[in-house]
């Protein structure tokens, strides 16, 4: 399938059919002076969807989100849909940048412009992208897989054919957070020799050193690691138990629910992002719901909450990888890794603690993220072979 140009248009009966649920939900109970602790807060989201049935207006942030060139090529046999946005400064180096869960795509719409034309914003145009970002399989407007086996692993192999294949670029950069950082781990792992680096803002959960049995040979920033990371999950990490092992039973209720899946997904913004408890200090309720609006109106929860369950049942052990590797951690974000791991199973030649953002980095401090972007890749673009 050749590259085709593509514009988001939800039809009207989507939308009708969503408002129609929004005015009907039935709310659940909640205990007398119950926070988030138990969940999603009560009030909070009946204010939201208040707001999302009153006041959003999907029509103005689906044409603000076509003003991105759009497009979509299969892959695998898979409809992927992708970004591609050419940098505005001499010598752009491509970059594709991957997404994560719950969030989509568009946890980049705000960096895009930083990246591509950093002159604009105060940068040197020397710095430019071209930047590739794709919606993984599963998620919002890509394609929804088939078969099993569509992993990090999987993911990665499709990303190389896309940059080499589809777009033509002979060596690129890669970055990514979540999921992204997996699959971007992958892609170094398995094709070396199309990466200049890789920049990571999290490496996901070190499982092998959540399950050591063997704390004498681990360091005591590594045994510190494995105390908050088992007190993470035990807390904190009911979700990923579900969509690792019954992706398919959570998904009737989100699927038929848009209350449902906005409790689902918000909750996890509020507890993973630096906003002190107040989800209005880092996004705005457009932004929110935007992301919950990608998921409803592709119907694609269960298909992108099936992305654990393939990567806990199918996904191949990662060595050492050898590519180049900036990490930029933000300290809010989830399970923080131990250096000295880090530089033990990665190329590590650009390590940055930042002074404040969450997960969600690219949303949450775009201009940081940015930089540091910036700046790790910026020896590499003496190569010109791209």
């Amino acid at each position: 399938m050749a590259i085709e140009r593509f514009q988001i248009h939800v039809s009207d009966e989507i939308l009708d059919d969503l408002s129609y649920r929004l005015h009907r939900t039935r709310w659940p109970d909640q205990l007398e002076h119950a926070g988030w602790e138990y969940g999603t807060e009560l009030s909070y989201l009946e204010s939201l969807v208040t707001y999302w049935k009153d006041h959003y207006d999907w029509r103005a942030q689906e044409s603000k989100l076509n003003r991105l060139s759009q497009f979509c090529c299969q892959i695998d046999g898979i409809d992927v849909h992708f970004v591609h946005e050419h940098g505005k400064g001499p010598n752009p180096l491509p970059l594709i940048l991957t997404h994560g869960w719950p969030d989509s795509y568009l946890r980049y719409q705000k960096i895009i412009p930083l990246l591509t034309d950093p002159a604009s914003y105060g940068g040197n145009p020397e710095d430019s992208f071209d930047v590739i970002v794709p919606s993984l399989p599963g998620f919002g407007f890509s394609g929804r897989p088939r078969h099993s086996g569509i992993n990090n692993f999987h993911v990665s192999e499709m990303w190389a054919k896309l940059m080499t294949e589809d777009l033509g670029y002979q060596k690129f950069a890669a970055a990514g957070g979540d999921i992204g950082s997996g699959v971007t781990r992958y892609l170094a792992f398995n094709h070396p020799e199309l990466l200049f680096g890789i920049h990571l803002t999290d490496i996901g959960i070190i499982r092998n050193l959540t399950t050591s049995s063997d704390d004498a040979k681990l360091t005591e920033e590594e045994l510190q690691y494995k105390k908050s990371a088992s007190e993470w999950i035990a807390q904190e990490g009911g979700y990923m138990s579900l969509q690792s092992t019954r992706p398919q039973t959570l998904a009737y209720g989100l699927a038929d629910s848009p209350a449902g899946l906005a409790g689902w997904i918000i909750e996890k913004f509020r507890a993973w992002s630096d906003c002190k408890g107040n989800l209005q200090q880092s996004y705005s309720e457009e932004e929110l719901i935007t992301h919950v609006m990608i998921y409803w109106v592709t119907n694609t929860f269960g298909s992108s909450a099936r992305m654990y369950y393939e990567n806990s049942h199918s996904l191949p052990p990662l060595d050492y990888i050898e590519v180049p590797t900036g990490i930029a951690l933000f300290p809010a974000d989830i399970l923080l890794p131990p250096k000295e791991w880090a530089v033990r199973n990665l190329n590590v030649t650009r390590w940055t603690q930042m002074p404040r953002g969450g997960h969600f980095t690219a949303m949450e401090e775009p201009e940081l993220l940015a930089q540091d972007i910036r700046e790790f890749y910026r020896p590499f673009r003496e190569k010109k072979n791209y």
